[in-house]
């Protein structure tokens, strides 16, 4: 069955059950009768001839289905949430288009040429969650994001922009804060505070669709892991523009000169055919390309990309 074939009330409804572990909880908070509610989850188990919940006197608990369910499930909502926004504007006679940004990418001069060709759309910028950075491009809450890969791009199209280095973000009291350049190896007894998948050169990189980087401490956003990272409790790889973007007086930053480069790319959702975001794709490489030959650190590889990619 497709998504396309779910009902989203149905959905609403196991979204709340999920959440609330309970569907006595959940009930109360859709203001439904809780008969009503089982009935409607059972349904949706029955069109997806599959069990969602386990249910014993320990409580309500997602079975594996339920799980892979849920995940999919915010997304899809977010999505049919956007599509209406979407379908109001253009009733209305408005028109909207959002950039997703992560900082330390430049993304004014795209915006800046778009915003001049299209008075009549009212063009916004939102700052991503940088965990969560690819689900709101997917999710719709962006016409089109700039992400830095790794991330999991199924449902996405992507167009890359520019690579850049990547260096180690550390006290500056620490014993390797004066070199210019350090080698993987040198790092291996630091804590590292983001999971990356970091791989040398040589190596053979982690496939950018099946993993994303997560932070190992309890951390939001990459302040609050520079605030680790000051306070000695890790170190942190980013891109070089993350650094000098974030830059401040406590923390150095040193080029890892075995790391592969740190690929962004523009992203997009792949059913998505509207002619405002091929335009923007179109301004955005080149822009990008316009940085590449003013030289600021990042440097043209999109032929590793297109390696990591697949692509010919």
């Amino acid at each position: 069955m497709g998504a396309t074939d779910l009902d989203l009330r149905k959905v609403r409804y196991f979204v709340a059950v999920a959440e609330h572990r309970s569907f006595v909880r959940a009930a109360e908070a859709l203001h439904i009768a809780q008969p009503v509610l089982s009935r409607q989850i059972r349904s949706l188990e029955h069109d997806l001839r599959a069990t969602l919940f386990d249910r014993d006197t320990k409580g309500t608990r997602l079975t594996a289905a339920g799980e892979a369910l849920l995940e999919e499930a915010l997304s899809l909502l977010a999505a049919a949430d956007a599509a209406r926004r979407r379908v109001r504007d253009a009733a209305a006679g408005s028109r909207r288009f959002t950039v997703g940004f992560t900082p330390g990418v430049s993304i004014a001069p795209a915006v800046r040429e778009f915003s001049a060709r299209h008075a009549d759309v009212s063009v916004e910028v939102l700052r991503m969650d940088f965990v969560h950075r690819a689900d709101s491009v997917r999710d719709g809450q962006v016409d089109v994001g700039y992400l830095r890969l790794p991330v999991r791009t199924h449902g996405l199209s992507i167009e890359p922009l520019f690579s850049e280095p990547r260096v180690v973000e550390l006290p500056t009291g620490h014993r390797l804060a004066q070199r210019t350049t350090v080698r993987i190896a040198e790092l291996r007894a630091e804590r590292m505070l983001l999971d990356d998948v970091a791989q040398p050169r040589d190596g053979s990189p982690a496939s950018p669709e099946e993993h994303t980087e997560r932070p190992v401490l309890a951390a939001r956003s990459i302040e609050e892991l520079l605030e680790h990272v000051a306070a000695g409790r890790g170190v942190v790889v980013v891109p070089l523009s993350t650094a000098l973007y974030f830059a401040r007086p406590d923390i150095a930053h040193v080029v890892i000169e075995d790391l592969g480069p740190s690929h962004v790319c523009l992203a997009w959702r792949s059913s998505r055919r509207d002619a405002l975001i091929r335009e923007y794709v179109d301004i955005a490489r080149r822009t990008a390309s316009a940085r590449l030959l003013g030289g600021n650190g990042a440097v043209s590889d999109h032929s590793s990309f297109d390696t990591i990619h697949g692509r010919d």
